[in-house]
């Protein structure tokens, strides 16, 4: 890697990948770093579509992953010409942290190899784009945590490569994603007991005023269509009003709330999955501003028109600026990547804007009817904010009622709640917690989520061992970023 870059891109997922391409084609010198062996994002992962290579059939090979890319149309098209446009991709990579210069550089933080050995290195660049993707949306249930009980993205599933094929599986909650899930685990062969769908009947009533303008959109009609094929094959159970998990240490039965009555199911396998929230660790420990969407019940980051935050030389692309899809992700790479050409002179704005307008109008196509799918998909209350002993905070054990004791004893902030109770500062460092932890509190004090805020974020945002740590050059220029990084 060189030294100096004058662009660092963190995630190669869609957004990441268009954009460092699109840097390198104007001459940047440009470095995309991803933590997978390879570039695609949660787009070609396991989430969507890797449920076959990963759990059920042999298609593991770096060389087959690849001619998967290549075969799915334009996006197979642009992460192929990630590797002709001269930008360095740096993969199995782990950005930990990255801080702003007095001079404006960044020095970014990477740790790079396999889990048995990986080394710590410090890089540096003009200008960052934060492709950072999105996470799965906090989903407690009671018993939650019991064996069994599982996020969409988690690897729970490989036992079914070595015969088991036939645990019984539950797959619940709400949002497009979900359909798609299910339509991959049928197709891997898995024995997909029951759909619950946790949208409430009276949200999508409210949700109907929005439909005109996502009828026209692209993905609208196959939706629908995947909606009934799956339909077809799998019992589906609709407005699931709560969901409880059961068992002595794994679970065994399922207690599903209709308007109906209660239903017990038998699972070996729970898969809950509520949508998307954009990942803000990264930009929050940058000291990027945020703010409240309380139509996606979501901190987002603060941009203008190109991604930029309220940190000079900070953009950001991607579901990480908002969740929105793929189509979206693309076009938003594109136009960061445009305005750093732009800020560094490699352009100039009336050439930006000219270049721009395809991608703007892709963002305009792939936002149409956004509206009314966050109105349909918003999850409902009792499975944002929970209450009694179910666990908010599975690294630490920190229950619901936990929560509401401290914000009544007087924590303001999940700041004072996770200083009272370790809530988010066990491995995922809030992720699975953050977005439970600020409607708690908000409820509780009757504030809006955005007046609370979120948890205070700082370096490193991920697991980094001092093995990895002691790694670092010792250079004077990287002592002195170590020293500020562990200052803040």
């Amino acid at each position: 890697m060189s030294a100096i870059y004058d662009v660092a891109v963190i995630g190669g997922g869609p957004a990441g990948v268009a954009a460092a391409t699109l840097a390198a084609r104007y001459a940047l010198a440009t470095v995309l770093f991803d933590e997978q062996s390879r570039p695609g994002g949660q787009r070609y992962g396991a989430v969507l579509t890797g449920i076959e290579q990963r759990y059920c059939t042999p298609m593991a090979s770096g060389q087959q992953r690849s001619e998967t890319l290549a075969h799915e149309g334009r996006e197979g098209g642009l992460v192929a010409a990630l590797g002709q446009s001269g930008a360095t991709a740096v993969f199995d990579a782990t950005v930990w942290a990255a801080c702003r210069r007095d001079d404006g550089l960044f020095d970014i933080g990477v740790a790079q190899g396999s889990p048995e050995g990986r080394n710590a290195r410090l890089t540096s660049a003009r200008a960052l784009i934060v492709a950072t993707g999105a996470v799965a949306r906090p989903f407690p249930i009671p018993g939650g945590t019991l064996a069994g009980v599982v996020g969409a993205d988690a690897p729970a599933l490989h036992a079914t490569a070595e015969g088991k094929s036939q645990r019984r599986i539950v797959l619940a909650g709400n949002g497009p994603l979900l359909w798609q899930l299910a339509a991959e685990y049928l197709a891997a062969g898995l024995r997909l007991e029951t759909l619950a769908i946790t949208t409430p009947r009276a949200q999508r009533l409210r949700a109907l005023p929005k439909a005109w303008n996502a009828i026209g959109a692209a993905d609208f009609l196959p939706g629908l269509a995947l909606e009934r094929r799956v339909g077809r094959r799998v019992r589906v159970v609709r407005n699931v009003t709560a969901i409880v998990a059961r068992g002595p240490g794994r679970v065994e039965t399922l207690e599903l709330e209709t308007p109906r009555g209660i239903e017990i199911l038998q699972a070996d396998l729970l898969v809950l999955h509520q949508g998307l929230a954009p990942e803000v660790n990264f930009g929050g420990a940058l000291g990027c501003g945020y703010r409240w969407n309380d139509a996606r019940a979501s901190f987002e980051p603060i941009v203008d028109a190109w991604g930029g935050s309220t940190l000079p030389g900070v953009f950001f692309a991607g579901d990480a600026a908002g969740v929105a899809g793929t189509a979206a992700a693309w076009a938003r790479g594109q136009l960061a990547a445009l305005a750093v050409a732009n800020a560094l002179g490699r352009i100039d704005a009336k050439a930006r804007d000219v270049a721009a307008e395809k991608p703007r109008a892709a963002l305009r196509r792939s936002l149409r009817g956004r509206a009314f799918l966050d109105a349909l998909h918003r999850p409902a209350d009792p499975y944002r904010i929970p209450s009694g002993d179910t666990v908010v905070c599975r690294c630490e054990s920190v229950t619901a009622e936990e929560v509401i004791a401290m914000v009544r004893q007087g924590a303001a902030g999940p700041n004072q709640v996770k200083a009272f109770t370790r809530c988010g500062m066990g491995p995922c460092q809030g992720r699975s917690c953050g977005l439970t932890v600020t409607e708690l509190v908000a409820r509780e004090r009757r504030i809006p989520p955005g007046q609370v805020g979120y948890f205070r974020l700082r370096w490193p945002v991920k697991p980094l061992t001092l093995a990895e740590l002691a790694t670092l050059p010792s250079s004077a220029d990287a002592e002195r970023a170590v020293a500020r990084d562990a200052a803040h």
